[in-house]
């Protein structure tokens, strides 16, 4: 009798299953996708309905050799790459390329890496999922037809190397109309008063304004303030109710992809793209000391909230045992999945919750303890009973006397003070979320009761403009929208950025002239292409595909009758932009236009009198987004060593945008250079070193020197000390407005900073 065959996508799911299964299975891994269709041609016959032209992936030959040999030496094969569409593809694809070995494939599926979970998906095998896959194959090959005919297009329009995608340019146009409203926002002034106030026992307390003669304090203008500051002081301030409730707060779901990459960010800064790489290891299997390798968590690519059974039951057990019954809800808690998730899979939880945060802290790295922390966290806190407050609410009274102030009824006032005591923490005992709401303590105060104002502060403000999408809000926009699935989320941030149509600035996206052009000239000629809704429905008819109720070939047919009309259309439409786009400044040294160009280093001024006049310059926009010009950085020849390719000097130069770098002075015969660096060690890989280098915009930054290995970056200039708050290698020395120059932590989550004086003294 021979062994089985178990096929997985990772060699870490290998050891994993390895362990508990012992020597009756052979354990390989296809290492994700065997095949794909070709890079260099479209590989797609359209006359033929859509039929695919499938290669193996260039370097995965070997691979696939390894998995034909061992699928002729297997009584049988399990397929298990993971529980998706994008599992299903490549389970698919194996089959085809092992079936002359071994036409005895059988599809297992499971959502944890667990003795259990595996034995019990060996008992139950099933044939592959033909609609699953053909859904795949629909979205691969849409994506395909899209983008290599979109390409050529914008190639021949705008600037040759890039591209376009069908979801991708729709989360561009998100982020580029964002950026529109910011430009076009009208900022509106309005004050902001808060009062001192205290009554017959301690402690004084701050109120809050909440009405202005009955309506929604709204005090527009410095004149508005000084009148009704000039009341209030005037006024006999006196307690005119005093509401009393309990609130029940009730435990978030826990936690799917979108909302895990959103707390990823929020409280660690972590892109979509590293999160879900951690949670890819928690999930394949980590080594835990005695454990051996041992998976952590679900599977982390779903969108669904539901959990099982055994695992409810087993977090009820442990909340008994860590808190006492009463931190057990009186019913079992169930969460809701949205009607459009594809509920597949449970949300992402712990394997096994016994296995607690503080009892793996010291055999993780620490990013992937974090991240289990969260998962675990989120996971107790939802199966825990809700948190109960005692909320006081107080409205005061400031009635000025119309003897004193002119207009008195309409500058009468109410203020609001509100006090929040907690009576039963229930899931806050555990949850990362537990930032409590400000507590404020209130002394007893009865209505009638008189008030004396201690102090009354106002503050002119200005209305902001809407947000710039982080990460994390990208994410949830997106969801919301029902643009893309849990799986694609990381691969669109990713594919934004890779092609330069936006950056992160101080974590938040921001479009670069290359991306608001092609997303214009999208928006102008694809419309239903780049229409929102378009897309989410594109999404629904996908798992229309997965579910068997539509066929793809015809999904595919109804997408290209439009696309293709509408293709020919704008290729004789779209107007070229590869000259420039025009910018009402003029050139210092002829005084002709100069001209928006698209380079291979990114955009950059040049003059429209071209070749005649070479003159060039970086650039930037204002908050208006208006074109400023940056004026070129003086040239430092700061000596900085002896080149060791050919003897000469290093010197210290600046690039065109604004970053210091080292090279040799023989230049061109020796093209010797290297990043300029800070000789700081980088805290995450501790092997590169953290240098300098600028954004395409001219923002400077310090990143690690093994990038793209290692993606460790910061905004401010590192200083090679450790945080006394946190665990932070590093602290930075930051600028602001209300600061100046201090140094403070880079980490996201810790507030700490001090002056620069206290390191001078």
């Amino acid at each position: 009798m021979g062994k089985d065959l178990i096929i997985v996508e990772s060699p870490a799911k290998v050891k994993t299953i390895k362990k508990f299964l012992g020597r009756n299975y052979m354990v390989h891994a296809s290492v994700g996708h065997v095949r794909d269709l070709p890079k260099k041609d479209l590989g797609v016959d359209e006359e033929k309905n859509y039929k695919p032209k499938y290669q193996i992936i260039q370097g995965k030959q070997k691979v696939v050799s390894t998995l034909k040999e061992a699928a002729a030496k297997a009584d049988h094969v399990f397929l298990a790459p993971d529980p998706d569409r994008e599992g299903e593809a490549i389970a698919w694809h194996i089959a085809e390329i092992i079936k002359k070995e071994n036409p005895n494939a059988k599809r297992i599926q499971f959502n944890e890496i667990t003795a259990r979970a595996v034995r019990e998906a060996l008992e139950h095998p099933k044939e592959l999922n033909e609609n699953l896959f053909d859904a795949q194959q629909a979205r691969r090959i849409l994506d395909r037809l899209v983008g290599y005919k979109l390409s050529p297009l914008l190639w021949n329009k705008v600037k040759r190397g890039i591209s376009a995608g069908r979801v991708q340019s729709v989360a561009l146009r998100l982020i580029v109309e964002r950026e529109e409203e910011r430009y076009a926002f009208t900022p509106e002034e309005y004050w902001l008063f808060k009062a001192e106030m205290e009554g017959e026992l301690p402690p004084p307390f701050k109120a809050t304004l909440h009405q202005i003669a009955g309506k929604k304090a709204v005090v527009p203008n410095e004149e508005a303030a000084i009148a009704l500051q000039e009341a209030v002081l005037a006024s006999k301030l006196q307690v005119e109710k005093v509401e009393e409730k309990k609130r029940s707060r009730q435990p978030l779901p826990p936690f799917i992809t979108s909302t895990l990459q959103q707390a990823a960010s929020q409280r660690h800064g972590y892109s979509a793209k590293r999160t879900m790489s951690i949670a890819q290891r928690l999930y394949e299997g980590v080594e835990l000391g005695d454990k051996g390798t041992t998976a952590l968590i679900t599977y982390m690519r779903t969108d669904s909230v539901r959990i099982a059974d055994d695992a409810r039951d087993a977090a009820k057990e442990l909340i008994l045992s860590m808190y006492g019954e009463e931190y057990v809800p009186a019913k079992p808690r169930f969460f809701k999945t949205k009607s459009s998730a594809q509920d597949a899979h449970e949300a992402i939880r712990p394997v096994d919750a016994s296995i607690t945060p503080d009892s793996v802290k010291n055999l993780l790295p620490r990013e992937q303890h974090a991240l289990y922390s969260l998962i675990w966290s989120r996971f107790m806190a939802s199966q825990m009973a809700a948190a109960q407050f005692h909320d006081t609410t107080v409205t005061i009274a400031a009635n000025p006397s119309a003897a004193t102030i002119k207009d008195a009824d309409s500058l009468a006032s109410t203020w609001r003070v509100k006090g929040e005591r907690m009576l039963f923490p229930g899931f806050l005992a555990v949850s990362p979320q537990k930032t409590k709401e400000d507590s404020v303590e209130l002394p007893k105060l009865e209505a009638g009761q008189d008030i004396r104002l201690l102090k009354l502060d106002k503050e002119q403000k200005f209305t902001q403009p809407p947000a710039r999408f982080s990460e994390a809000s990208l994410v949830r926009e997106m969801e919301e929208l029902g643009i893309g699935r849990p799986s694609t989320y990381a691969a669109i941030i990713s594919t934004l950025l890779d092609r330069g149509y936006a950056q992160l600035e101080e974590k938040n996206f921001v479009p670069t002239d290359l991306g608001r052009v092609v997303c214009q000239q999208l928006v102008k000629h694809f419309s239903t292409l780049m229409d929102v809704r378009f897309t989410a429905q594109m999404e629904t008819l996908l798992d229309n595909v997965a579910e068997g109720t539509l066929n793809w070939t015809q999904l595919m047919t109804d997408f290209m009758n439009d696309f293709n009309p509408t293709l020919e259309k704008a290729a004789e439409e779209m107007e070229s932009v590869k000259q420039g786009l025009e910018t009402d400044l003029t050139c210092s040294e002829c005084g002709k236009p100069m001209m928006i160009k698209f380079g291979k280093a990114g955009t950059f001024l040049a003059c429209s009198g071209y070749p005649d006049c070479k003159n060039t310059s970086n650039f930037t926009r204002d908050e208006n987004g208006k074109v400023v010009l940056v004026e070129r950085p003086k040239e430092e020849l700061q000596k900085m060593g002896e080149c060791p390719d050919c003897g000469k000097d290093l010197v210290l130069k600046r690039t065109r945008t604004g970053g210091r770098f080292i090279a040799c002075t023989g230049y061109p015969e020796c093209k010797h250079a290297k990043p300029f660096s800070t000789g700081i060690k980088c805290p995450r890989c501790n092997e590169g070193e953290i240098v300098e280098k600028s954004s395409r915009s001219g923002k400077i930054f310090y990143s690690c020197s093994r990038y793209p290995q290692c993606d460790y970056a910061l905004w401010n200039y590192p200083v090679e000390e450790e945080c006394p708050q946190c665990e932070s290698k590093l602290l930075t020395i930051k600028t602001t407005k209300a600061r100046g120059k201090h140094i403070a932590c880079p980490e996201k989550t810790c507030r700490y900073t001090r002056s620069l004086e206290e390191d001078s003294e």
